[in-house]
C-alpha cells in the first residue's frame, strides 16, 4: 500500500481519508509543514496533499509550501503532489506553480469526487 502525507495546517473542509484509503492509500496527517518534512524521513510518500496558505508577511517566499516544494525536488522527486488553494490566491498560486512541479491543483471547495479524480490522476501518471 502506498503512503499518501496529508498536510492540513488551516483545514476547514472534507476529510478526504475514506478517499485516500478507497484510493489504495495508507494516510499520515500533520498539521505542519516542518512535522511533514520530518515524517518524510521516515517513511517517503507516493503522493503529498497540501494546503497552499498564501502569506504575504514572508520575505522571500509566498508559503511554507515552498519549503516542502523545494526539499521533494532534492529528496524525493518520484513524489507526486496535489495542492489545495483559495480561488482568491489564484495568481499567488501560479507564481508558485511556475517554480515547482506541482501534480495536480484543486481550487475550494473540493469535494471528495474532486479529491478521488485527482488521485486516479496521479495513479495513471505514475503509471505511465
Amino acid at each position: 500500500m502506498s503512503l499518501l502525507l496529508s498536510i492540513i495546517e488551516i483545514g476547514g473542509y472534507t476529510d478526504f481519508n475514506p478517499v485516500y484509503r478507497q484510493q489504495g492509500y495508507q494516510t499520515i496527517s500533520v498539521n505542519s509543514v516542518r512535522k511533514a518534512i520530518s515524517s518524510m524521513k521516515k517513511q517517503a510518500p507516493a503522493v503529498i496533499v497540501a494546503e497552499f496558505n498564501f502569506q504575504s508577511d514572508f520575505r522571500d517566499r509566498t508559503s511554507s509550501l515552498e519549503t516542502l516544494l523545494a526539499t521533494l525536488q532534492g529528496q524525493y522527486p518520484d513524489c507526486k503532489v496535489i495542492v489545495l488553494y483559495e480561488k482568491e490566491f489564484a495568481s499567488a498560486f501560479a507564481r508558485l506553480k511556475d517554480s515547482y512541479p506541482i501534480d495536480y491543483a484543486l481550487s475550494f471547495p473540493v469535494s471528495a469526487d474532486d479529491m478521488s479524480a485527482a488521485l486516479v490522476a496521479i495513479n495513471d501518471k505514475r503509471m505511465a
